[in-house]
């Protein structure tokens, strides 16, 4: 079946829906399954939360998040993307008591969760464009690179909290002890050996030319080969470093109300934390959105102000059970997709897989390797700091390279939300030394008529919402013109954004539009680069 027929002929939604596609939605929710299973723990247990709540969440972002959500093909579960708030949330609060950090931070994750469904019913999905892409790209890369910083000393054995006697060790620390523990490689001899073999698994998987050994995840075969190494290396835990999950309770003995709202009297630190779950986490599940909505073959249009609200109620509910902060999980909705997931029952299957292994297999990960997780998260952090990241920046141009790396820098050093702050403001000075007023950065003047829309004044992240909606208010099987004949400068994240607006029109038979670009002269040979007009 082409393309074209796909978008004629769309998969139905609700209970025919899973008449119609149960082989489809089963299998993908399967094969998801299997990838978040050893993600969903690595993930809970590098954020410092007892590691089988990572499930929780991937189960309640499964059965009861997907009947609710907006989008058709994400996977909602923990992501990555919020370890280190997470992590943050649990040592400060709790101030070095992990067990009080984590009851504290489930308020903060709660909270947070009941903001992003107000965030929803006020319509605010759109406000994920406000943010610029050059310093997006950089939180997540920070992220990245804080994962790695971590992960890297667990993969062979060391604790580098332990190691220098503190609750919490910061990134740029964590970074600078690489020089202690890289000496020490086989401190851990058997950890180790475990951690290189997983570690070499993990990127090599996905190099083999076999394609259906492609499709079994690499996570996966990283549990078939470390669980067994382990159980030869006879792995036991130590009082220095615990090289094996571990969890002495069943499925119905953990559930309950575990979130603890005391954290209020710590006022600055708890908002801080409520804030950065709020705000990080909607602009993650968002972008994810985004990005899985361009992969579906059915061209599908996701109400994001419905999803985030999902996600919210789904946080509200992970949040008091224990369970770690959810988003749309960028590469467990890939992988949905690439299964051939057909709607949202995929994600109901892979929470169903989730439920029945926490009924009936929980002890089964006391045999996990911890060392075989951090493996796993080296991988996740490198795909977030990949190389390519710094070389598509650059391509694009000089200036989203330094947004970029300003809000690498300013994350490692202080935190996610001054991080992202900086990259906004230094985009924002950079537009003043090419000549936009103040009060341009936040306004643009428009003129609407029957079937076009003109702008006239620069183009910017900072004031593209205002156009954004009224192009919103035209059906996308619509004809509609803009003129931007009289902008002086079209930046970065407004030339994407076009761009896309483009192809959402084309998939649903319309046709979007832009005159005057012709103009324009891009700054770099990228086509999304700044455009600025030469008349």
């Amino acid at each position: 079946m082409n393309i074209e027929n796909k978008k004629r002929v769309l998969p139905k939604d609700g209970f025919e829906g899973l008449k119609e596609n149960f082989s489809s939605d089963a299998l993908s929710g399967f094969l998801v399954f299997l990838l978040a299973l050893p993600l969903s723990l690595g993930i809970a247990k590098a954020s410092e939360f007892p590691a089988i709540y990572g499930l929780i969440t991937a189960l309640i972002g499964g059965v009861i998040v997907s009947f609710f959500a907006g989008s058709k093909l994400t996977i909602k579960g923990p992501a990555a993307g919020l370890i280190v708030i997470v992590a943050g949330s649990v040592t400060e609060l709790g101030q070095g008591n992990a067990e009080l950090g984590w009851h504290l931070a489930l308020g903060a994750v709660v909270v947070a969760g009941a903001f992003q469904v107000l965030f929803g019913a006020l319509k605010l999905g759109r406000l994920s464009d406000f943010f610029p892409l050059s310093a997006v790209h950089g939180m997540l890369a920070a992220i990245g690179i804080i994962i790695l910083s971590k992960q890297i000393h667990i993969l062979v054995g060391v604790n580098p909290m332990t190691h220098e006697g503190k609750s919490m060790v910061e990134p740029l620390e964590l970074i600078g002890l690489l020089g202690k523990t890289l000496p020490n490689f086989f401190l851990h001899r058997e950890v180790a050996i475990i951690g290189l073999v997983s570690l070499a698994i993990v990127f090599g998987w996905p190099m083999l030319k076999i394609n259906f050994l492609k499709k079994v995840p690499a996570p996966l075969v990283v549990l078939l080969v470390s669980i067994p190494l382990g159980m030869a290396f006879g792995l036991k835990n130590t009082a220095d470093f615990k090289p094996l999950l571990t969890f002495d309770k069943g499925f119905f003995d953990i559930l309950g109300i575990k979130a603890s709202f005391e954290g209020v009297s710590q006022t600055g630190t708890f908002i801080k934390f409520v804030v950065m779950f709020a705000l990080v986490g909607s602009l993650e599940a968002l972008l994810t959105v985004k990005a899985i909505d361009m992969m579906d073959p059915y061209k599908r249009k996701s109400n994001y102000n419905k999803d985030l609200m999902a996600v919210g109620l789904g946080n509200v509910i992970a949040g008091l059970l224990g369970g770690l902060p959810m988003i749309s999980e960028v590469a467990r909705s890939s992988a949905n997709v690439n299964n051939g997931a057909k709607t949202r029952w995929a994600n109901f299957f892979h929470g169903v897989f989730i439920l029945l292994f926490l009924i009936f297999a929980v002890s089964f990960s006391n045999l996990i390797p911890m060392t075989a997780l951090a493996a796993m998260l080296i991988g996740v952090g490198y795909k977030l700091a990949h190389p390519k990241e710094f070389r598509h920046m650059f391509k694009i141009g000089k200036d989203q390279l330094s947004i970029f790396t300003i809000t690498i820098l300013v994350t490692l050093a202080t935190d996610l939300l001054l991080g992202i702050a900086a990259g906004i403001i230094l985009k924002l000075i950079i537009h003043l030394t090419r000549g936009v007023s103040f009060g341009q950065l936040f306004k643009v003047n428009s003129s609407i008529q029957e079937n076009s829309i003109s702008a006239e004044g620069p183009l910017l992240f900072s004031n593209f919402l205002g156009i954004k909606k009224h192009i919103s208010d035209f059906p996308l099987n619509s004809h509609l013109i803009f003129n931007v004949s009289n902008c002086k400068i079209i930046d970065h994240s407004v030339i994407e954004s076009l761009h896309h607006l483009k192809d959402d029109f084309k998939n649903e038979g319309g046709h979007f539009e832009i005159h005057g670009l012709e103009k324009f002269k891009s700054l770099t040979d990228h086509p999304h680069s700044v455009h600025k007009n030469q008349h």
